[in-house]
Order: structure tokens, then C-alpha cells, then sequence
């Protein structure tokens, strides 16, 4: 492997973009409209654990991770660099759609916002960019910290499904594993050492925070991520359009077949996929759907206001925290949330075998 020292952002990258021809109508999924509001068909927000997070982190979410001291640009890796930052020039862009997908989620009403220029990191943050971090700082996941984390079934060993006696009643496709962490994605007896390229996971929001700071960055906001993700492109379901599959090629990492049963990885990944796969959006921005959920800064709220507002960053307070994306579970049978204006929850304290983050850098006007 390449050994490269950490860069710091290049501050001159940006993007373009030019608007795409097909059409820019939404179709409402049929199973949103019947499903409850407490808890998705999917499970997406089913995976939150228990505990009150409100009195260890009602911080504002719109609170910088500014004038942290890090160490970072002294270290080394054994692996090529995936945290390379995007300049993005922000400016209007309609947020939300009028035609959601799963209504109860809060994906409408499609409004303008107006966004001032800010930096993304083109790739979700990697193993190996995540181990810098703890290497540096002997840092500790809440997931190692709590010693369980949730996995997808099928994912997991026989030998220790035998020592799992519970479930989650909502979706009992996930199963809290003990030993889950990022090191051990599916279970204690499962390690990192052939993903090192993919998206971290099993780090709760606060981890990906204490991330952040680490690398003097913070996370995007869910306005900034979903104008990243769509690229200059309005009213379309996807960062490249509206097309599944346009000439037939798979550009993103999502679940195929009979979910939870059999996953046919038609797309190539019946798990995650290195965070450098598939093709860019036009904003260079690679995955901002499907493979793993990110976490976002905002607190979480199903009312929007339809009227113009200018770098929202949600309520100041609240229970779960804003994340989007969808992953590489997500089937539209079942949880049509990859994509632009779909959005999910959990609490700050919460992980997964698919939920993850990138981060972000505001600049100062």
C-alpha cells in the first residue's frame, strides 16, 4: 500500500453542474401512505437504543466543531486518502419534494432554500480514515462502550446468533450483537481487514462528532447534504435523475432480491461497497445514496416551513438526530429511502451495521 501523508483541504476544488433532460415527475410509494408514523416498515429508525440522550447532548445542532486542536496532518497511513474536502457554492436550491415517497417521514413540503458555500468530503469516512482518528486518540465508540451494536440477521454467524435471545419487535431482521463495533462489523468473530476502503460503521452521532473535531471539521447539515447530493438537478429522485438504472448501470449500493431473505447483489455488494464506487455526482460527490446511512447535524422534525429560508439547521433541541441516504439494505419494497429528499432518525447514541457519516466545513462569511 501507498504511504501518504494527511493533506490538508484543497480550498481551490469546485463543481458545475448542467440541468439533465428526463422528466422531473415523483411517484408517491404506495406503502408509506399505510405505514406508521412510530416506527417504518424497515426498521429504519428501530434501531435506537433506549436511553434518554437529551441531557448529554441537547447542544444546538447547529453548534461548530471549531478550534479543536488536532494532530492529524502529523500522521500516516498504510492506505490511499479518501478525505479529500469539495468547495460547494451553495445558492438556492428546492429542498424536500411535494410527491414523498413516505410521507410520515417529513419529506414534504418542496421548498427553497438558500445555502452559503461551505466544504464536503467527497467519500463517506473509511476504516482506515476512522482508525487514524482512534490510533491518535485512543478513542472508544459508544457501540464498544455499551458492548452491542445492531446487525442485520443474515449477516450473522450461527455460532453467535445461538447467544442472541432478543430482537427488535418492529423489525426483527436486526438483532443486537454483543462485540458489534466498527472493528467487528457483523459480530465478535468478524474483523475489517479486506473493507478498510469502506464506509466506517457502528458510530453513533456522537462518535461521528467527536470525528469531526478531531479533523477540524463538523457534519453537514441535512439541508447542506441533500443540496450536495442533489447536484444542481431539481425535483429529481436521484443525483443523476429519475432513472433507476440509466443505461443500465447500477449507481449505488442498495439491496436487490427479497429483502430480508436474499440479497441477489445485482449491483455488485451484498454488504457495503468501497467508498470510492460507482460514479460521482456531478458535484464530484460519490455515495451520497445508498451503501451507508450518514448522519447529518440536525435535530429531527417532520414540520417545514414552505417559505423561503435561508442555512436551516433544524430545531435547537430534540430526541433523535437527522440521517440520510439510505443503504445498502434499503429496497423499495420495503424502505424507499434512497433517495434526495428521503431522510430517517435514531438517537444520538444509536449504531448500526449501516449508518455511518462524511463530514463538512463551513466557511466563515
Amino acid at each position: 500500500h501507498v504511504v501518504s501523508k494527511i493533506a490538508k483541504v484543497g480550498k481551490e476544488t469546485s463543481f458545475s453542474y448542467s440541468e439533465e433532460s428526463d422528466s422531473a415527475v415523483l411517484p408517491c410509494s404506495k406503502e408509506g401512505d399505510q405505514a406508521s408514523s412510530s416506527s417504518s416498515s424497515c426498521g429504519c429508525g428501530a434501531t435506537s437504543r433506549n436511553s434518554d440522550p437529551s441531557a448529554r447532548y441537547g447542544r444546538s445542532a447547529n453548534e461548530e466543531a471549531a478550534n479543536i486542536p488536532s494532530a492529524e496532518s502529523m500522521l500516516e497511513s498504510p492506505y490511499p486518502r479518501t478525505n479529500q474536502m469539495v468547495r460547494l457554492e451553495g445558492g438556492r436550491f428546492t429542498m424536500g419534494t411535494d410527491s414523498p415517497g413516505i410521507p410520515y417521514d417529513g419529506e414534504s413540503p418542496a421548498r427553497p432554500v438558500d445555502l452559503d458555500p461551505f466544504y464536503l468530503e467527497v467519500h463517506e469516512v473509511s476504516n482506515a480514515e476512522f482508525e487514524l482518528f482512534v490510533n491518535d486518540t485512543g478513542y472508544s465508540t459508544e457501540a464498544e462502550t455499551f458492548g452491542d451494536s445492531f446487525v442485520l440477521e443474515m449477516m450473522i454467524s450461527e455460532a453467535v446468533k445461538k447467544n442472541i435471545d432478543s430482537a427488535v419487535a418492529a423489525a426483527p431482521w436486526w438483532l443486537p450483537v454483543k462485540g458489534a463495533d466498527w472493528k467487528h462489523p457483523f459480530g465478535p468473530d468478524t474483523n475489517i481487514t479486506d473493507i478498510m476502503d469502506h464506509p466506517v460503521v457502528h458510530v453513533s452521532w456522537n462518535d461521528a462528532m467527536a470525528y469531526c473535531k478531531w479533523a477540524e471539521r463538523t457534519l453537514p447539515t441535512e439541508a447542506q447534504f441533500e443540496y450536495a447530493s442533489r447536484a444542481g438537478l431539481e425535483n429529481r429522485l436521484f443525483p443523476w435523475g429519475n432513472k433507476l438504472l440509466p443505461k443500465d448501470e447500477h449507481r449505488m449500493n442498495i439491496w436487490q432480491g427479497v429483502f430480508p431473505a436474499n440479497n441477489s447483489a445485482d449491483d455488485g455488494y451484498a454488504a457495503s461497497a468501497p467508498v470510492t464506487s460507482y460514479l460521482p455526482n456531478k458535484f464530484g460527490l460519490h455515495n451520497t445514496i445508498g451503501n451507508a446511512w450518514e448522519w447529518t447535524r440536525d435535530w429531527w422534525t417532520t414540520r417545514h416551513l414552505p417559505e423561503l429560508t435561508k442555512n436551516p439547521t433544524g430545531p435547537a433541541s430534540g430526541k433523535d438526530k437527522v440521517k440520510k441516504g439510505g443503504s445498502y439494505m434499503c429496497h423499495k419494497s420495503y424502505c424507499y429511502r434512497y433517495r434526495n429528499a428521503a431522510r430517517s432518525q435514531n438517537t444520538p447514541d444509536s449504531s448500526a451495521c449501516n449508518l455511518g457519516f462524511r463530514c463538512s466545513q463551513d466557511i466563515p462569511s
